[in-house]
């Protein structure tokens, strides 16, 4: 249960495919325009429900709730073992060797 004040993620369909211009890549126009967006809660509700939102920037949006207490999970992938001795390399090139 989310709670009124709760920092959520809630989904929407902008434009179904059929409303999408011509004027896009064919692959493009067989998809709906989604959107996902953070926003604070302006009611209880279950994920699943039709909720309203107001954003960070002040903008009210309306959409199905998805999570709450969204966060970052990306990351810059894995270890790269090559990427320390570019890095030695640059500094030597950038602040030090004979030059």
């Amino acid at each position: 249960m989310a709670k009124k004040g709760d920092w959520v993620r809630i989904h929407s369909v902008v434009l179904k495919a059929a409303e999408r211009t011509a004027k896009i890549p064919e692959d493009t126009q067989k998809c709906d325009l989604e959107m996902w967006t953070k926003g604070t809660l302006q009611e209880d509700a279950e994920i699943g429900d039709e909720v309203t939102v107001v954003t960070a920037a002040n903008r009210t949006e309306k959409g199905t709730l998805i999570e709450v207490g969204p966060y970052y999970t990306h990351s810059y992938g894995k270890f790269v073992p090559e990427i320390i001795e570019i890095d030695k390399q640059l500094r030597e090139i950038m602040f030090g060797g004979d030059k």
